[in-house]
């Protein structure tokens, strides 16, 4: 992903999460602190047709919505803070090779754990690619509920 795909991915974003609105400055800054961990799924005929936005974090710690991220000393972890796809696009395995991707890469900078909130009922899906529930951190429990009452913090171990 590059900054000239922000617009579009705002774009999708809305779209898919309209419960968890983030504004473009927000995706900008998520991307210059992961910028080789996010990605974007490009279609030829309706341009970008999914991403993912990823950057280092600390383990337990949930980054509230649509707000700018803390200055951090060491992140101890990667945060796949949002992973959407098209619905023109879904079904193809384009999530699983996306959240793979980011687990790839999040391991050869040397992080052990990938950590997300799972929303929309997705609890199920991250859990067949390798994520377990888990508590976050206490001054996070209220950035939880911010993403949803079904929302889970998980976290998979590359």
């Amino acid at each position: 992903m590059d900054t000239g795909d922000l617009a579009p991915v705002v774009a999708l974003a809305d779209r898919l999460f309209p419960d968890h609105p983030e504004d473009a400055v927000h995706f900008g800054e998520r991307l210059a602190r992961g910028t080789d961990l996010c990605l974007s799924l490009c279609d030829r005929e309706t341009g970008i047709a999914g991403y993912a936005i990823a950057y280092p974090w600390p383990l337990g710690s949930i980054p509230a919505l649509n707000r700018p991220l803390a200055t951090l000393d060491k992140p101890n972890s990667v945060y796949l803070h949002d992973l959407g796809i098209a619905p023109a696009a879904a079904k193809n395995g384009h999530a699983r090779t996306g959240a793979a991707m980011v687990g790839e890469r999040a391991r050869a900078r040397g992080y052990a754990r990938l950590a997300l909130v799972a929303v929309n009922r997705s609890v199920r899906f991250w859990e067949a690619l390798g994520f377990a529930v888990r508590a976050p951190g206490a001054t996070s429990a209220a950035k939880l509920a911010d993403y949803g009452a079904e929302a889970r913090y998980m976290v998979k171990d590359l």
